[in-house]
């Protein structure tokens, strides 16, 4: 990645960080109960993202340093393993083990359909 590139990858990041935080609160608004829907629904939005990105790379020529920009930079920062994994803990330990099990498996299979559609997408 070029110098002049960096920032753009660091704006990619705090624009993800910041869309991370304003869909999380906008779910947490929207939905009750223990399930961390706000983590899932980013971590879902994300993959798709991720996805449609590396399709475009893959099948369109779309160039590496914007998909390094846009993938590491953006989906880095608006996607979260730390929280989804703390808040599966969370869940275990609060003793709600559906709930748990449900965003571990979840999240593993949405997250991979995401990814799945995402590039079928950027193949059309």
């Amino acid at each position: 990645m070029t110098l002049f590139a960096w920032p753009a990858f660091l704006a990619a990041g705090a624009g993800g960080a910041v869309a991370r935080y304003l869909l999380d609160r906008a779910v947490a608004d929207r939905t009750t109960g223990a399930f961390p829907w706000g983590t899932f629904v980013i971590n879902a939005s994300g993959s798709l993202v991720l996805g449609v990105l590396t399709g475009l790379s893959l099948y369109h020529a779309f160039p590496k340093v914007s998909k390094v920009i846009l993938g590491t930079g953006f989906c880095g920062a608006y996607t979260t393993f730390s929280t989804f994994t703390y808040e599966t803990v969370e869940l275990l330990e609060e003793g709600a083990l559906n709930e748990a099990a449900r965003n571990a498996f979840g999240t593993l299979i949405v997250g991979a359909g995401a990814v799945a559609l995402g590039l079928a997408l950027a193949a059309l």
